[in-house]
């Protein structure tokens, strides 16, 4: 999949367009199993070990934070928002649509930033997706930060964490939205909490709660 036009192609062949459940006012490309659609990506760019496609799945804490924004425009309406790990932009759409006068989804896979692109569209929308990796940056020029579901492994806890919260001292406003994952940072104002539909093979439920926080200038590391 060396250009757009091709990975439009695939992300259209293998996912289907449909409503987010706990967002229905947003439709993405999405895929019904992990497995088939992960051997699919991997033959198709004849590479081995990658990691899941995320873009392609509604995760948990990426709905309650969408979910959260649309009920709560006023955090972004006007705003320049910066969506961080995007995955399928999902969360960068309901900024757009309530009312963030620029949208930035930012993730390092090339395909997930062409399927951010194909689901604005069908939402009739346009807004900024970009593959370059920005961690570490004080993102000049934007108001506020927004991520989803991205305390999935230590490494990346340690990675973002300090980031968000250097964020947060530089003035932006940055949410995020967390299923109770198993690094996620302790002390944090949590704003909302939600009861999140998940499909059952990535989850091993069909419901998981998820809540939206606020992050402040200092967090306090989980003591697990």
């Amino acid at each position: 999949m060396r250009n757009e036009e091709e990975r439009q192609t695939f992300i259209r062949a293998q996912t289907r367009l449909e409503p987010v459940p706990l967002v229905p006012e947003i439709s993405i490309y999405a895929a019904s199993l992990v497995t088939p659609l992960w051997t699919a990506t991997q033959q198709t760019l004849d590479l081995h070990d990658l990691e899941p496609p995320f873009w392609a799945f509604a995760w948990a804490g990426g709905q309650a934070l969408a979910r959260f924004v649309l009920d709560n425009p006023e955090n972004v309406r006007g705003r320049a928002v910066f969506d961080f790990a995007s995955g399928s932009g999902m969360v960068g759409i309901a900024a757009k649509l309530a009312g963030a006068s620029r949208v930035l989804c930012s993730d390092v896979d090339t395909v997930a930033c062409t399927a951010t692109r194909l689901n604005a569209g069908a939402a009739d929308l346009s807004l900024e997706a970009s593959d370059a990796d920005r961690v570490g940056e004080l993102l000049d020029g934007f108001d506020v930060v927004l991520a989803g579901d991205v305390f999935y492994d230590r490494s990346a806890a340690e990675r973002f964490g300090p980031w968000f919260e250097a964020l947060a001292k530089h003035g932006h406003l940055v949410l995020v939205g967390d299923p109770g994952r198993a690094y996620f940072p302790g002390g944090l104002e949590a704003l909302a909490t939600y009861d999140v539909p998940v499909p059952f093979d990535l989850e091993s439920t069909t419901t998981k709660p998820a809540t939206v926080y606020r992050y402040p200038a200092r967090a306090v590391p989980s003591s697990g």
